[in-house]
């Protein structure tokens, strides 16, 4: 767990009715940006409040744990995965739309092959 000092700079809405939050920090020591840096891009929890965190809540903040598993269905799951695929490889397709549909038409042809009958 890193704990940071700063200052919230911007707060702008999204489309998706996300909060993109821009915040500003105090020099960080090598470690604390190297810690930070690890979690570049990486789904992650922040707590925020004027005053610093006491021992009890600090110790409380590291002892959370995340249920990664429940943030997204497994149907947008698997369309995240496939759209990663699509990055490092587009098999020709122009746009991510179309390789999705040819590669869910793979997909849901490969488990109908196994039903008895069809």
């Amino acid at each position: 767990m890193i704990l940071i000092s700063g200052q919230i700079e911007a707060l702008s809405t999204r489309k998706d009715k996300t909060i993109k939050i821009i915040f500003g920090s105090q020099e960080l020591s090598p470690n604390e940006f190297t810690e930070l840096f690890k979690l570049n891009q990486a789904f992650c929890y922040v707590g925020i409040k004027e005053e610093p965190f006491i021992k009890d809540e600090v110790s409380l903040l590291d002892n959370l744990k995340a249920d990664l598993d429940n943030l997204k269905t497994p149907s947008q799951r698997l369309r995240g995965i496939l759209f990663r695929n699509f990055e490092q490889d587009n098999k020709g397709y122009k746009d991510f739309n179309s390789y999705y549909i040819a590669e869910m038409e793979s997909i849901c042809n490969h488990f109908k092959s196994k039903l008895d009958g069809i």
